[in-house]
């Protein structure tokens, strides 16, 4: 099934990003993504072509699923977010070189709200290299394969493990029981990941940190790439203030003031800021496409 997509939007740079997760299946210009559809695993194809302009997108479903997978596909690569608005209005602020650099990159999603919060939580205080590292183990230990894709485990799988299933892997003692505690109150129904999609920004947050191991950087991580809530500013996380510093020249980070000051400005579309800050330490470009 084809779907038509508002211009800008760059899938090479969606497709290079998601390509740093050793666990994706990307190629040149696809992806396959798992999806959880109805409690069976589905891989969905996924093809971009066309330029930033006018992009279009191709999706292969099986078609007793097509419409539900339709809509988490359309949910995850944010095929309807308004970018040719959010790109007018940060071209009239001091982040207009991002956005003119990155042209047309949007705010994707995880493939699924507890893989995101796995991740998240695994991803904690470590380097992007192990990170990626550590949930490749877990995933590949306690996963599904599928045509060539894994699905995470399930929350009842993980809550399942002993701690030392996972400390054999190098995690931590107390990353260990994050991971393992957190699918214990999701299996137990504890904690209703569906429901909290429902909620605020303020009230994700709120839910969020009163488990054990999820704090406020984690909380705002899982609202913007579980979520895609649109405006969001994490202060604390040091790649903003790495990225501000490197944009502005400053000679030391900014404090979470400076930062709570210069994003009023980027309001109602602070994630936008936010990804395109975190993109601007990145190295790796994407391939050009025409505009």
């Amino acid at each position: 099934m084809e779907l038509q997509i508002a211009g800008p939007y760059n899938y090479r740079r969606v497709l290079e990003r998601l390509g740093h997760d050793p666990l994706n299946t990307v190629d040149e210009n696809s992806i396959k993504v798992p999806l959880k559809i109805y409690s069976e695993n589905i891989v969905a194809n996924v093809t971009f072509s066309g330029s930033v302009e006018e992009p279009q997108c191709t999706v292969e479903l099986p078609n007793d699923i097509k419409e539900e997978g339709i809509r988490k596909i359309t949910e995850i690569f944010q095929l309807e977010s308004p970018l040719l608005e959010v790109n007018e209005h940060f071209l009239h602020t001091d982040l207009a070189p991002l956005f003119k650099q990155y042209h047309g990159m949007p705010l994707t999603r995880d493939f699924d709200l507890y893989f995101c919060m796995m991740k998240t939580i695994i991803h904690q205080q470590l380097n992007i290299r192990f990170a990626y590292t550590l949930t490749e183990r877990f995933v590949k230990s306690f996963g599904t394969e599928k045509d060539g894709v894994w699905f995470y485990p399930s929350p009842e799988t993980v809550s399942e493990l002993d701690y030392e299933d996972l400390r054999k892997m190098q995690f931590s003692q107390r990353k260990a029981e994050y991971v393992i505690d957190t699918s214990r109150l999701i299996a137990k129904g504890e904690l209703d990941l569906e429901e909290v999609a429902l909620l605020t920004d303020e009230e994700v947050i709120e839910t969020l940190i009163k488990i054990r191991g999820v704090g406020y950087w984690t909380a705002e991580n899982i609202l913007l790439f579980g979520l895609g809530r649109k405006n969001l500013f994490p202060v604390k996380d040091i790649g903003i203030q790495n990225a501000v510093k490197k944009l502005y020249n400053l000679e030391e980070k900014p404090t979470i003031e400076h930062l709570i000051k210069l994003s009023e400005a980027w309001s109602p579309f602070k994630s936008y800021a936010s990804l395109y800050l975190w993109e601007s330490l990145d190295n790796q470009k994407a391939p050009e496409l025409k505009k």
